[in-house]
């Protein structure tokens, strides 16, 4: 009897031990080495995020030339507004984002009859002040008068509100009044760390001419200077091609009063995806590709003339397509001569092609500026291409686009990645979350500080850094790993090792109650 006391205790032991055993041990060591790993993420600061306001600031500075200065003084130094622009931009050169208004008297004949305001092709304008301001009143009062005009050269030369709605067109709704306003930032690129373009020749007859274009002086004598100056912005990669028999999708129609061909703004939307088709891609990048095509039509459709939606002939003779890229037509019928031998050498004038598509990348690149009220005068473009104001107004709506792009990148991920517990956060992508919050948040800084250029700088560093993160591959290994596939994996496992345990513990739990029941009973 005693024996068989000892060896019943014995086997409940024995069962408790390997309950506890599988129970404290078996379970958590089982949970642990197989469950989804997910790497710490700054929650709270993404959350923060939905509820970012920005503040740009751009330091503005007013400079008061002396009111006594002589129509015969000016003279003698002999200055245009050229000059002037250059010499005050070289005695006050201002920062990035900044800008210096020189405010000069009514009599002074730096500014031509008629012209109020001279923006110069650096931070720098003039502003002429009205006769009515008499020298001597007080700093307020000068400021007070000017400050309209003030506002009109800052509308021009620095950011607006239509510019920061433009940049964040993809993100916000946008009201039906607005719509025109948002038109121009519809044709231009989105921001991206690097742009590919492409320079194209199609002959579609080369039987008719033999084309000679100098494309890679063309390139660096036009093209090369404005991307230089854009390298603040992204990068750039040039490359050329011509293609033989390409042939536009649609078939231009015959004007006999001009004795020409036409192509009607309606149908230039279909010329571009049969010509698509052949012009390639570097597969190798994942930038944006802006194309520039030169069609140079055969003999049998010589000229070949584009007409807008009023029927009249574009000066250009050459269309853009929003966010792709412009297409110019090269007439050379006139160099077919009555004894002319085909094929016939052309030399295309690389010129007349650049001041086209240098306007058409301008545009597609987002360099576009407000129009100027009357009695406005801006300097003509210089070598670059480009005016450092222009160039300002291009990184202000660049960083307000990625800084808007890189909240939208971490908060969607956030969201996924708390909706769907499956889904593994390695550490590399929480070290890159980490990095974009990080770059985020002093690019917000920068910007209400106004250094332009360093708030570019970090986000450009936040988007690469949130793109890689939000693109990682490694977060799609468990996402389409369901429930019910675990537990057909883990239940033929469990178990049968489960269910003598389980009723191992019954029996120990129904033998408890039978003692007590007994105990009760002679106590009673």
């Amino acid at each position: 009897m005693a024996t068989t006391e000892v060896e019943r205790r014995r086997g409940q032991l024995a069962a408790l031990s390997i309950a506890a055993v599988v129970i404290i041990v078996g379970v958590p060591l089982w949970w642990r080495t197989t469950e989804t790993y997910r790497a710490w993420l700054p929650v709270s600061q993404i959350q923060e995020l939905a509820d970012l306001q920005l503040q740009l600031s751009a330091d503005v500075e007013i400079v008061f030339a002396r009111g006594t200065i002589t129509p015969e003084c000016c003279n003698v130094l002999g200055w245009i507004c050229l000059d002037a622009d250059l010499s005050l931009h070289t005695l006050s050169e201002s920062s990035c984002g900044s800008l210096v208004i020189y405010l000069i008297p009514d009599s002074s004949l730096l500014l031509p009859e008629k012209i109020d305001v001279y923006i110069g092709q650096r931070r720098t304008a003039m502003l002429r002040v009205g006769a009515q301001v008499k020298v001597g009143k007080t700093l307020e009062q000068l400021l007070a008068h000017t400050e309209p005009q003030i506002q009109q050269v800052l509308k021009v030369m620095s950011f607006s509100h239509a510019d920061v709605t433009a940049a964040l067109s993809d993100r916000v709704r946008i009201s039906p009044g607005s719509k025109e306003s948002i038109a121009d930032s519809m044709r231009t690129f989105k921001s991206s760390p690097g742009y590919e373009i492409t320079f194209s020749l199609l002959n579609p007859d080369p039987k008719s001419h033999k084309l000679h274009w100098d494309i890679e002086g063309a390139v660096e004598s036009y093209i090369q200077p404005l991307l230089s100056k854009l390298a603040p912005v992204a990068n750039f990669s040039i490359d050329s091609q011509t293609l033989y028999y390409a042939m536009l999708g649609v078939n231009p129609r015959f004007d006999s009063t001009r004795n020409a061909y036409t192509l009607n703004a309606d149908s230039l939307a279909h010329v571009i995806n049969p010509v698509e088709a052949r012009l390639g891609s570097n597969a190798a990048s994942s930038n944006p590709v802006l194309n520039f095509l030169l069609y140079v039509p055969d003999a049998s459709h010589s000229p070949l003339f584009i007409h807008n939606h009023r029927k009249q002939e574009v000066p250009s003779n050459a269309f853009h397509s929003p966010r792709w890229g412009g297409i110019m037509v090269y007439n050379v019928n006139g160099l077919y001569g009555p004894d002319a031998a085909f094929p016939v050498d052309i030399d295309i004038d690389m010129t007349k092609v650049m001041g086209v598509f240098l306007a058409q990348l301008r545009l597609l690149l987002g360099v576009q500026s407000s129009p100027t009220p009357s009695g406005f005068l801006v300097a003509p473009c210089n070598t670059f291409g480009l005016a450092d104001w222009e160039l300002d107004r291009l990184m202000w709506s660049r960083t307000v686009e990625n800084v808007a792009t890189v909240t939208t990148t971490i908060t969607s991920l956030a969201q996924l990645l708390d909706q769907i517990g499956n889904i593994v956060i390695n550490d590399n992508i929480a070290k890159e979350v980490s990095s974009a919050v990080t770059a985020l948040q002093l690019a917000v800084a920068e910007l209400e500080a106004g250094n332009l250029r360093f708030a570019l700088q970090y986000s450009k560093e936040a988007i690469l850094a949130s793109e890689k993160a939000f693109f990682d591959p490694s977060l799609l290994h468990l996402l389409y790993f369901p429930d019910d596939q675990k537990f057909a994996i883990y239940i033929p496992l469990f178990l049968p090792m489960c269910v003598p345990i389980f009723l191992s513990l019954l029996k120990i739990l129904s033998e408890v109650r039978q003692r007590r029941k007994q105990k009760q009973a002679k106590k009673d």
